[in-house]
């Protein structure tokens, strides 16, 4: 939890302790800056009841700008009633502060006014109301609703954060449930080609999906897995692909690893069926891959290459498979990725690069049965 997390907690929790202690603090600071009233000088009596009753139209003042006038104002948008409100709010509220000075604070702090006032005189005393106690009164309001927008700005920020990564995480969610049935729609496609020509390595490519299956629906719940796991589940499918192509097709992985991270789940998986799919299947005569793998823990290049009679068309060429991926890694590694496809003489290319460091993503890591 961050440091603004957690002053948003905190805040929200004690929320009328919050209130509390600002409104304190407001108070110490005051009395530590009295010097004069009305020209007499200072006196920690006065200092204490003078600020301490002026405090409550401050208060007063900071609440009724806050949850009455700005709300009134900004989200309501009635400019016109707020803008009345406020300026009636604002003389009543002086009104109460000056009255509350000479009828109360003074009479208990033993100071003596310079002139008596009726209550007439302070009611219709609009210029004095105005410079003196309408600034002093709404000063410490504004720095208020500053704190209060500040904080509300924050929290809305949070909020969209949340909902950006429960969004993030449902998509992928959905990505993932997507490439899934498309793996497996092509996999149980190339099983039945080898029963159809009753060829014995039937039985050892149900063995080989039996396992690649196992690490599907219990190894990739999480946004990523282990790079060791992903790539035995490579070596399966490109085993099971070797049985149903024979010598006919050349293929070659070559893997330089060094130490375990974690990727999202399919992910070496989804680019080399791409190949074999949209490759090796339209090939009649004898296709080749090639797929180099280096990882290390500050990052991963994965390059897929295979043979294709024809430049492909990218509206169908791995349509599914390319943009599910795409887009998780858009989601993992924003702004720390590189995904690219290419067709050139003959061969057809998809490149992926990341930046595995720690502190590229904070997403948990699926772990096996």
């Amino acid at each position: 939890m961050s440091q603004v997390d957690c002053l948003l907690h905190y805040q929200q929790k004690y929320r009328p302790a919050s209130h509390v202690v600002f409104w304190l603090g407001v108070l110490l600071l005051a009395v530590s800056n009295s010097k004069y009233h009305d020209g007499q000088e200072f006196t920690w009596r006065w200092g204490f009841i003078g600020n301490g009753i002026f405090l409550f139209p401050q208060m007063l003042a900071a609440y009724f700008l806050t949850y009455a006038i700005i709300p009134a104002f900004f989200y309501r948008r009635k400019y016109v009633w707020a803008s009345i409100g406020f300026v009636l709010g604002s003389y009543c509220i002086c009104l109460l502060a000056r009255f509350l000075i000479v009828r109360v604070a003074e009479p208990l702090a033993g100071v003596a006014p310079k002139a008596f006032e009726t209550n007439r005189e302070i009611v219709t005393n609009i210029s004095k109301l105005l410079y003196v106690y309408f600034f002093s009164i709404f000063s410490l309001p504004v720095v208020f609703l500053f704190v209060k927008l500040l904080l509300q700005q924050l929290r809305t920020q949070q909020r969209t954060l949340v909902l950006e990564k429960e969004k993030a995480e449902t998509e992928l969610k959905l990505l993932k449930s997507q490439l899934n049935p498309h793996f497996l729609f092509n996999t149980l496609n190339n099983i039945y080609a080898l029963s159809l020509l009753n060829s014995p390595a039937t039985s050892s490519a149900i063995g080989k999906l039996s396992e690649i299956l196992d690490h599907i629906l219990y190894r990739c719940e999480g946004d990523l897995a282990p790079l060791s796991e992903e790539v035995e589940l490579l070596n399966n499918y490109l085993a099971l692909e070797q049985l149903r192509y024979d010598q006919r097709l050349q293929l070659r992985f070559n893997s330089r690893v060094n130490g375990d991270v974690a990727i999202p789940p399919l992910l070496l998986l989804s680019l080399a069926e791409n190949a074999f799919k949209h490759g090796a299947s339209q090939d009649a005569g004898e296709p080749s891959i090639e797929i180099e793998l280096e990882a290390d823990e500050a990052g991963m290049r994965y390059c897929v290459t295979n043979s294709s009679a024809a430049p492909p068309v990218q509206e169908g060429y791995g349509k599914i498979g390319l943009a599910n991926l795409r887009k998780q890694l858009d989601i993992l590694y924003p702004g720390k990725h590189v995904f690219t496809t290419g067709y050139d003489a003959g061969r057809f290319r998809a490149l992926v690069v990341l930046d595995l460091k720690k502190e590229s993503h904070e997403y948990p890591v699926s772990a096996g049965r």
